[in-house]
Parts: C-alpha cells; sequence; structure tokens
C-alpha cells in the first residue's frame, strides 16, 4: 500500500497518522463520537453495519430542495406504458424520484405491485432462474445490469423504476472510439455513487443528518472499460479527493452555468448532475464516456442481500467505528450492511483515505464476480426478485441505457469478459496542498489513459497478440505516396479548450509538401485526445505508416479501422501547434512494459483469490 512520502512510511501502531494529520477533510462525519483510539479493543459485539454510520460513500441522488434547479421531470421512455408507469404525478421529477427511492408511500404502492407480479410468475421460477444464470455479471456494476432484466415478467414496473440524465453537461464531447478492424467498438461506462442522504433510509445507512439538504459530492468513482473484441475489461479508480480541472457545465433542467473551475472531483456533481462529473472525466482523461450509472446506499446494502455474502480479507482484526466495520483477522463472509460498511470504510484501510478505500472496493467486486460465475448465488427466484427491485429502484443511468432491455442487452454483452481478464487499478497518484488532495501522477496516470485511450489491456497479456498481428501485415506503401489519398481532421478540441483554426489545413499543406498530393483537409468536427492515423483496410496500413513516418507520428498511433473511408489522420489535442508531431509525445513508445499498468496502479487481477487488505494500524482490535 502506497504511503505519503512526506511521513516516513507506516509507523508504528500507536504513532501511526491519521487522515486529519493528513488534512483530509473529516467536517462532514455525522458522530463524532466513537473515534477508535489506537490500541483500545472497542467494546460490544460486532455491529453488522447497524445504526447510523458518518463517513461519506455511494449513495443515491440530490433531494430537491439540494439541487439548484429543483425537480428533474422523468425522461421519456422507449415504452409507452412504462412512461405511464413512471408518472410520480403531479409536480413529479427529479426530486420524487429522490423521494421515492427513500421510502415513501410509493415505494408501499410499488412492494404491492411486485408481490402481485411474483405470484404469477410462481409457477416459471425454475426456467427463469437458469436464463438469469447464463448472463451473471463481471463486475458489481455488472450484477446491477444483469439482476435488472431478472424480472423480466414484470418489465414495465422495473422499467418505472430506473431514473434517467443526461450523458455529458459540457460544451464539447469526445468523439466516440472508432471500431477496430472487425468494426467492434470499445465500451467505457463510468460508475457512479454519490453521498446524498436524500431518503430516511440512506440517513439511516449513510448518517449525517444535518447534510440531508446539501447537494451531494461523487464520492465513488470509477471507469469501467471493456475492449472491443470483449476479451479484457479494465476498470480504473479516481480518488474523491482528485484535484481537477471541472469544466463548464449548464444544467439541463433550469438552464443554469457552472463556469469551468478547479476543485475536488467529487465536487463536479453539484455541477448539473452526474453528466457534468461525466465532462470532468472526460477532460481530465481524454477517454470517451458512453454511459454512466449512478447507485445509493440502501441499493448496495439490498443487492449484497440478494447475493448471499460475499467474502473477503484482512491481515488484522480491524474496527472502523465511523463506517461500523468490525472484522477478524483473514477471511469473513459479508453481506447486506457489513457489505456497506466494506464499500465505505475509509479509516480502516491503509493510511485511512480514500486510497485504502479503493483497493477494498476493487477486492469486494472482483470476489462478487467469482460469487456469480459460479453460479451458486443466484437460484432463488425470489432472491433474484427482490435484488431486480433494488437495483433499478437504486440506479440513475443516461438516457442511452434507460430502460431494462437496454441493460439486459448491455449485461448480455459484458457477461462475455473471462474473470482472469478483469484488471481493477487506481490513477497513479501523489499528494498534493500538505496532504488534503491528491494530484495526477504526472507519467504515470497519462500511461494508464492513454492505454484504455488505445484499447490496450491492462495485465499486459494484449502485447504479443499485438505484435504477431504486426508481423503478418504489410509495411510498404501500396502504391505511391503522390496516389495516397488522405484526409486530415481537426481534433484539438476539447472540454475546456476550443480547437485551433485551421489546423486541419495546416497539417495537410505539410503532407501536399512532403510529396502525398492527395492529402485534404476535411471539415468533419471531432474532438480527440490523442492524434490518430486510421487506416480502412489491412492492404492500407503500408500507407497510413507511411503518413507517420512523414509527421514523425509514432507506430502505436497507427489504427486498423472498420469505420474509415480511407487513410484519416486525426489530429489530437496532444498537437495543438508545429508541422512535425512533438517528439516527447512519442519519446515513451519504446519501453518493453509500456502495453501494461505501471506499477503505481496498484492492479488487482479478477481471479486473484490470495488478496488481501492492508489494515490501518489505527484501527485494530
Amino acid at each position: 500500500m502506497r504511503q505519503n512520502d512526506t511521513d516516513g512510511g507506516r509507523e508504528a501502531q500507536h504513532g501511526a497518522p491519521t487522515a486529519a494529520d493528513r488534512g483530509w477533510d473529516e467536517s462532514l462525519y455525522g458522530d463524532p463520537a466513537g473515534e477508535h483510539p489506537a490500541g483500545k479493543q472497542p467494546a460490544g459485539e460486532h455491529p453488522a453495519g447497524a445504526g447510523p454510520a458518518g463517513e461519506r460513500s455511494a449513495a443515491g441522488r440530490s433531494p430537491a430542495g439540494g439541487h439548484p434547479g429543483g425537480e428533474r421531470p422523468h425522461s421519456q421512455d422507449p415504452n409507452p406504458e412504462s412512461a405511464s408507469a413512471a408518472q410520480p404525478g403531479a409536480g413529479g421529477g427529479r426530486g420524487q424520484r429522490r423521494r421515492r427511492r427513500g421510502g415513501t408511500e410509493a415505494d408501499a404502492a410499488r412492494g404491492s405491485a411486485s408481490r402481485s407480479a411474483a405470484a404469477v410468475s410462481r409457477a416459471k421460477r425454475p426456467s427463469r432462474a437458469r436464463r438469469v444464470l447464463r448472463w451473471s455479471a463481471a463486475v458489481l456494476s455488472v450484477l446491477i445490469l444483469a439482476v435488472a432484466a431478472s424480472g423480466y415478467l414484470y418489465y414495465r414496473h422495473l422499467n418505472s423504476n430506473l431514473s434517467k440524465d443526461e450523458l455529458n453537461l459540457g460544451d464539447n464531447k469526445l468523439h466516440h472510439s472508432d471500431p477496430n478492424a472487425a468494426g467492434q467498438t470499445p465500451l467505457n461506462i463510468l460508475l457512479l455513487g454519490s453521498d446524498s442522504r436524500a431518503s430516511k433510509e440512506n440517513v439511516r445507512l449513510g448518517g449525517s443528518r444535518a447534510d440531508r439538504d446539501r447537494p451531494p459530492l461523487a464520492d465513488v468513482q470509477m471507469l469501467l472499460h471493456v475492449s472491443a473484441d470483449r476479451s479484457n475489461m479494465s476498470v480504473i479508480s479516481v480518488p474523491r479527493d482528485t484535484r481537477t480541472t471541472i469544466p463548464k457545465c449548464t444544467d439541463p433542467d433550469d438552464k443554469k452555468v457552472y463556469p469551468a473551475t478547479t476543485d475536488k472531483i467529487n465536487t463536479s456533481l453539484q455541477h448539473g448532475g452526474p453528466g457534468c462529473t461525466v465532462a470532468t472525466w472526460e477532460e481530465m482523461t481524454g477517454i470517451p464516456i458512453d454511459h454512466f450509472m449512478m447507485i445509493d446506499f440502501s441499493g448496495v446494502v439490498s443487492m449484497a442481500d440478494a447475493v448471499g455474502g460475499v467474502p473477503v480479507c484482512v491481515k488484522e482484526n480491524v474496527h472502523d467505528p465511523k463506517s461500523k466495520l468490525k472484522l477478524k483477522k483473514g477471511t469473513s463472509v459479508i453481506k447486506g450492511e457489513q457489505a456497506l460498511s466494506w464499500l465505505r470504510t475509509r479509516h480502516g484501510f491503509g493510511d485511512g483515505t480514500d486510497i485504502g478505500r479503493a483497493k477494498a472496493q476493487h477486492m469486494y467486486m472482483n470476489a462478487m464476480v467469482r460469487q456469480l460465475k459460479s453460479g451458486t448465488k443466484l437460484t432463488d427466484p425470489g432472491k433474484l426478485r427482490h435484488l431486480a427491485e433494488a437495483a433499478t429502484k437504486a440506479l440513475t443511468v443516461d438516457k442511452g441505457i434507460g430502460s431494462v432491455k437496454k441493460l439486459y442487452d448491455l449485461g448480455n454483452d459484458l457477461k462475455r469478459v473471462p474473470t482472469k481478464r478483469i484488471t481493477m487499478a487506481t490513477m497513479p497518484w501523489e499528494y498534493g496542498g500538505g496532504g488534503s488532495y491528491v494530484l495526477p501522477k504526472e507519467g504515470d496516470s497519462d500511461k494508464l489513459f492513454s492505454l484504455v485511450r488505445n484499447d490496450v489491456a491492462l495485465d499486459g497479456k494484449d502485447k504479443k497478440k499485438a505484435e504477431a498481428s504486426k508481423s503478418a501485415q504489410p509495411t510498404e506503401p501500396s502504391q505511391p505516396k503522390a496516389r495516397i489519398p488522405v484526409s486530415v481532421m481537426n481534433g484539438t478540441g476539447t472540454a475546456l479548450q476550443q480547437p485551433v483554426t485551421g489546423r486541419a489545413s495546416v497539417v495537410a499543406s505539410t503532407l501536399v509538401n512532403k510529396g502525398f498530393g492527395r492529402a485534404v483537409a476535411s471539415r468533419t468536427p471531432q474532438s480527440r485526445a490523442d492524434t490518430t492515423i486510421l487506416y480502412p483496410r489491412e492492404e492500407q496500413r503500408g500507407d497510413a505508416l507511411a503518413v507517420a513516418k512523414a509527421l514523425g507520428i509514432p507506430e502505436r498511433l497507427v489504427k486498423h479501422s472498420a469505420g474509415a473511408q480511407q487513410v484519416t489522420l486525426i489530429i489530437g489535442a496532444d498537437w495543438r501547434e508545429g508541422s512535425a508531431y512533438p517528439e516527447s509525445e512519442g519519446g515513451e513508445s519504446g519501453k518493453k512494459d509500456e502495453q501494461k499498468a505501471p506499477d503505481s496502479a496498484d492492479a488487482l487481477r479478477g481471479d486473484d483469490k490470495k488478496a488481501c487488505m492492508d489494515v490501518n494500524p489505527n484501527y485494530t482490535w
């Protein structure tokens, strides 16, 4: 586990620095009592998550009173009947959805409908259980996707549970990933949890009643990247206190404009909703986001109960009174509120900051994957219906996946990834501001994001496959360069910067001067982090390499794409000036370890059954 370089590493148990020592914000905890002094054994039995906990973590949406735009109306559902079922009545909208998830009269009505549907479908339980087991999910988020369709017989009812929101609230969106040679496209999903206490149940589970009307913070943020060929999956966590640039965002309801600012990334949710967090991720990473999913406290508890328990491991006895986590050394099977305590605890692991929590979440998700893949936990149709209810009530998604059918199809697609090819990592980071926030680690974080942008697996197992493929492909041009048609596109715009005017014309002219007489500037708008050269057919690879050589572009940025019509050069935000590609951008291409996650990403493989959490010595018993 990484430590702050300034504190000399982990101290002896009684002298280990606390989160407060490092300046991490403790002001929003709702239960200042019960702080666990180092070396003292807490009294009482295992709390199993009971009672209010004070730590911020994954939750649902903000209450209407906490959002500047008031209540957000329901999005149009693709099924007219489901849209009717979703209508909460006069004044319904974003705030109504939040209150509904918190345990209002609507919940009772929905429960009655659920019980009626359960009675109708009782005779079909065995076939439904088998059907669900065939598409069991790959990570916690995929669990949500898959089980949302487990009650397919009352599809319209589940559809009405889902809340939907805009995908991206920024002015500039990145161009979606290009398809590979087989026409397959990678998929990027942003998984979010907020610290909202928007309902009585979430206040009970999350504590901090004083924060009930405060706009929520996005305290859990993970990017799930699925490769174009669905052979591997990468999950990247970013600590909630990462300081970054939040771009200008416009709330889709009240049209309030939030100017660009620099702040901790978890505050981006307060700038109009999850769509601003998506815009922030695109700006920080250069990775185009296809979908987002956000979940709340009560949903996590209900789903953990339905799954039946997940095995986790700690190297020492651990007790964090704030999250109510208390476990003995070794492996324990946790579920329900215990699972929520595990996912929320920050003080109990590592150095007491958000870094240890991210790793604990990775470990939990990997263990859940293995539980689901074993096919031993989701055999009870009653539990499946309960899980479907919990998942859809707890979820807010973008409109692109705003129905149970779409979630089902997505989950069915993601299940193809084998467990051993799932890699979970944390963005390489370093402390800033005396330890009160973290910053992306220069070099390593760029490398990690670049691997994802270029659809390279973090486990390093793509390298041999790529080298074998390239060895069989042509390297010489198929025709004289004067006859090679080249389309040059300007993709220099970002969430914070306007595109450089005339950039495509400048580079196209450079190519003409170098003998590529058919190079032409395109007017098609683009937005891309990395400069890329695409070619549509294998025999044109040599043509694309000739263009790359003429401009000093590294071979790793030359890609086969079924979506290209001819050799196409897209000038990215990494090349905003000059007629030759910046040498510093391609200087790392020759390193042998380039095709896997850097060590500082603390990667964890999905099939690692021996992983065990380091315990903060201040929180042992």
